[in-house]
């Protein structure tokens, strides 16, 4: 874990959702580095039906998935705003699973932090 908050994934984050907001569709970005130092990021996919609604933290992390690059070091999700938001406990599931090492960026004090998952995610479900 690093103390050092990645402004790099902040600043993708916030550049896709000024690119791609969309009302009724794309109100959140999110953007990860993978410890391979590849940045991938995607917009949340919401549905009339909000049932079905996937968040922008399951889009980057499915589209490291594609690329086989899934060890996520940090990731991080801005609102239409460009505001930092913490995690839905489900996207803090999926980071877990995926790399229960990660840091997630969320505001601390109103500053950017890093914070470990599995500190946003105490007594994780485990099969």
């Amino acid at each position: 874990m690093t103390s050092v908050v990645d402004e790099e994934i902040i600043n993708v984050a916030r550049e896709l959702i000024a690119a791609r907001f969309k009302e009724g569709c794309h109100h959140i970005a999110a953007a990860l580095r993978t410890t391979s130092g590849r940045i991938y990021s995607g917009v949340h996919v919401e549905a009339y039906v909000g049932r079905i609604t996937v968040c922008a933290e399951a889009i980057a992390i499915g589209t490291a998935a594609t690329a086989g690059d899934t060890h996520i070091e940090s990731i991080v999700a801005v609102n239409e705003l460009g505001e930092i938001v913490s995690p839905c406990g489900m996207c803090r599931e999926l980071i877990c699973d995926y790399s229960p090492e990660a840091c997630v960026v969320v505001l601390r004090s109103g500053q950017p932090a890093n914070v470990p998952v599995k500190e946003l995610l105490p007594d994780k479900y485990s099969r």
